[in-house]
Order: C-alpha cells, then sequence, then structure tokens
C-alpha cells in the first residue's frame, strides 16, 4: 500500500486584481504542515528593470492555516498585524543600484506583483528556492472606464483623467514637486475615486540662448481655466492638490491670484515660506540665496529643511494665508529633511487664528514621517536620487521617514484627504451630489 501523499499547500490573495489603494479582503495560506514556520515573499520588477522584495514570517495553526490579514507577522520586512506589509515594505533586492525610488510611470499597467509561499523562515535567496505555491496579483492606478487625454491645450502640458459619465463632476489639479516631469499615478487614482483631475507639468525648464526660465503664475492660471472650462466639470467646485513645491504654489496663487478661486486646498509636505505675491523663479531664487544652510549627513545625504529656517516674521517673505478663503488640509511629516513642514503648519496655523479664518484649517501630523508622502501601501523612500531643476545637478536627497511610521501616515492621509475632497467639492450648497463619488 502506497504512502500517503501530503496535501500541496494553498496560497490564496484577494482581490487579485484592485485598484492600488484597496486593502486585500482575503490573504490565506491552508493545507501547510501544521505549526510550520512559513514565508510569504513579495517580489515586483519595476518599469526600469530594477527588482523590489518583501517578505513576512509567520506560524501556521494546528489546521495548518494562515490568515495574513489577522495574524501577527514575526519577522521578515515588517511584523505584526499587518495585511498589506508585503506592499509596503518592499525594497530593492540586495545588489541593486542604489538609492531607487519606486514609482509607477506607465498607469495604463498594473503593478503586478508575484507573491510566493516558502517553508522556514527567510530573509534572502527566494531565486534559489522553490515555492510551495505562488501567485500574481494586480495592483491599478486606472481604474476601468477612467480617460486619459493628454492635455496641450492653451499652452497647458498635462494629463486629464476623466471619470466615466458625463458629469458635471468635481476636479482636482494635482501638481508635484521640485523634481519636474509629469507625474501621473496619484492623479490617475484621484480619478479613480470620481474627480475630474489634471496632472499638471510645470516644472519643466525653458533653455533660450543660455538663459533658463522657469513658468509663471500665468501658466497655473491658464491651467485652472482649462480645467473651470472643461464640459465635464463643475466649475465652482475645484481643489488643488499639491506636493513640496506644488504645495507652497497652491498657497501662494490661491491667495494672490485673482484668476485661481479653488474650493479646498490639499497641501502635502509645504510651505508658506516665499516672495509673497511671487512666483515659482521667486521661490527658487530664495533657495539659491539660502544655499548655504545646506546640510549632509553622515552618507552624504543632501538636507534642505534648513534653506527655509527660522520661519521669517517679515511679512513679505511669506504667504498671506491670513487671506486664504477655502479650506485647507496640511499633512505634515514630523521628520521631514526636505522642507520645514512642520514649523511652517504651526506658523500658518498662528496667522490664520490671529486673522479669523483658523476655522478654514486642518493640519494632519505625523510622527516619523518624512517628506515623500504618497498613495497608500506605497514603499518608504528615506533618501533617493535627485536631479535639480534649473541646473541639472546629481544629488542624493534625505527625504526622511521611518517606514512603519512613514507607511501608516500614508495610508492615514489618503483616505482622509478623499474624505476632505468629498465634503467641501461634494456636498456643499451647489452641490450635484449625485455626481459626485
Amino acid at each position: 500500500m502506497s504512502a500517503r501523499r501530503a496535501p500541496v499547500p494553498w496560497l490564496s490573495v484577494r482581490p487579485c486584481r484592485a485598484l492600488a489603494d484597496e486593502r486585500w479582503t482575503v490573504f490565506s495560506v491552508e493545507r501547510a504542515p501544521p505549526a510550520a514556520e512559513l514565508t510569504v515573499h513579495a517580489l515586483l520588477r519595476s518599469e526600469d528593470g530594477d527588482d523590489w522584495e518583501a517578505c513576512g514570517h509567520y506560524v501556521s495553526d494546528a489546521a495548518g492555516a494562515v490568515d495574513v490579514c489577522e495574524d501577527v507577522c514575526v519577522g521578515g520586512t515588517y511584523s505584526g498585524v499587518e495585511p498589506m506589509g508585503l506592499l509596503w515594505s518592499l525594497r530593492p533586492v540586495p545588489g541593486s543600484r542604489p538609492n531607487l525610488r519606486l514609482r509607477k510611470k506607465d498607469i495604463g499597467t498594473p503593478m503586478v506583483v508575484t507573491i510566493s509561499l516558502h517553508q522556514g523562515f527567510h530573509t534572502a535567496g527566494f531565486p534559489e528556492r522553490r515555492p510551495l505555491a505562488s501567485l500574481a496579483v494586480e495592483r491599478w492606478y486606472l481604474a476601468p472606464g477612467v480617460r486619459r487625454v493628454e492635455l496641450t491645450e492653451g499652452g497647458v502640458t498635462g494629463t486629464l483623467f476623466l471619470p466615466p459619465g458625463p458629469g458635471p463632476f468635481p476636479a482636482v489639479l494635482d501638481m508635484w514637486g521640485g523634481g519636474g516631469g509629469l507625474v501621473e499615478y496619484r492623479a490617475a487614482l484621484v480619478a479613480s475615486h470620481g474627480f475630474v483631475t489634471l496632472a499638471l507639468d510645470y516644472m519643466a525648464p525653458k533653455r533660450s540662448a543660455g538663459v533658463v526660465s522657469l513658468v509663471g503664475n500665468d501658466y497655473f492660471e491658464a491651467a485652472f481655466s482649462v480645467l473651470q472650462s472643461h464640459p465635464q466639470v463643475s466649475r465652482d467646485r475645484i481643489a488643488i492638490l499639491g506636493l513640496s513645491f506644488g504645495a507652497s504654489m497652491a498657497l501662494g496663487l490661491s491667495v494672490y491670484s485673482p484668476a485661481i478661486k479653488p474650493s479646498c486646498l490639499v497641501c502635502f509636505s509645504g510651505s508658506h515660506v516665499q516672495p509673497a505675491g511671487g512666483s515659482l523663479g521667486d521661490i527658487f531664487a530664495e533657495f539659491r540665496k539660502n544655499s548655504k544652510n545646506t546640510r549632509y549627513d553622515e552618507e552624504q545625504q543632501v538636507i534642505w529643511r534648513d534653506l527655509l529656517l527660522p520661519i521669517p516674521s517679515d511679512p513679505s517673505k511669506k504667504v498671506d494665508v491670513g487671506r486664504l478663503c477655502c479650506p485647507l488640509l496640511l499633512i505634515v511629516g514630523e521628520d521631514d529633511q526636505n522642507w520645514p513642514a512642520e514649523e511652517s503648519a504651526r506658523d500658518m496655523k498662528e496667522m490664520m487664528d490671529r486673522s479669523g479664518n483658523g476655522h478654514l484649517l486642518s493640519v494632519l501630523s505625523y510622527p516619523l514621517t518624512g517628506h515623500l508622502i504618497d498613495p497608500p501601501y506605497s514603499p518608504h523612500c528615506r533618501a533617493s536620487n535627485f536631479m535639480t531643476t534649473e541646473s541639472r545637478e546629481k544629488f542624493v536627497v534625505l527625504w526622511g521617514g521611518q517606514t512603519p511610521a512613514h507607511c501608516g501616515a500614508q495610508e492615514d492621509s489618503w483616505w482622509k484627504t478623499l474624505d476632505f475632497l468629498k465634503k467641501h467639492l461634494c456636498y456643499g450648497p451647489q452641490s450635484d451630489i449625485t455626481s459626485c463619488p
């Protein structure tokens, strides 16, 4: 009589095809040996050809099962009860190029993550190991039916994302920071929640006869006008969402531009310190003037947060947020090593309280959180390669943050941002709630 074969372990993840901000509802292992040491492993190849991985250690129960959504991870690249730990703890595999940052470029394709199950506790050497089970999951930034439209209207360069249906929809102008280029993944994800979203390219410098120039405020006014005039947009329900330089521009334009009157603002990792009523070029000039305050850590990574410190008392050197007329959500990483976001938020609160518009301000401040606050389940980037917009110099910039806290802040701030947008764009007195997410 032949020996009875051991059952083959089974790995299940649902949904296996989902938006990038969607949690797994099922992540389970079945038919493993009872009380067995097991490793779940995630592998992702980026669009740049770099491999990223994460792993978690679990012990199966008496029935040979593990519920990753409920059970404690006892080691690996994360620990505790962390259903999405295999995503937010992704890191470059050993031997990779240094100082990488993982960002989705082609939002028309998913991030494909291969998840595998291994006998024993392991943290390395996965290519040489034969898994007990494996499967692939897809993480999308673009929901079905959302249209991507390249935009060059009115001299404005960007990408417009349109939710399915005739609208009119509330809209969001999305502006990234000093790294330049057209970054689409956050805008695509916002549009997947029911907002027309314009990812704006505004950092590309113009070079003529050896002279470098940046866009003026009229460029942002044109972008805002493009959104207002779009037939699927409700023109009186437009928000601006900005990170870093994008946050600074959002604050300045909302106070001083007669053509930009947003319904609300969301500012990640930004500051109001800039010449009052100035332009993007003026902000860069302020940075250049204070470049002597640049610091370096023990690994020679650039720390730029002191370029805007101390927060000036001179009102001509900062946006007069006391004049702001719309709700403002500030999202602050308390370990931001790139901008003085925490100090700026405190000063803005004092200014707005003194002016009587403090009721318009909400602040989300997160300990051990750095500058690059991405959508949820994105890997934490503490430092990365960076090229300046004007001079094209290359640095390794320290952004800050500690991985578990930073990734928790990304998740918490994302859902609170969407709630803030819905509250102020969808449920006001002029809103048509049926066209809102």
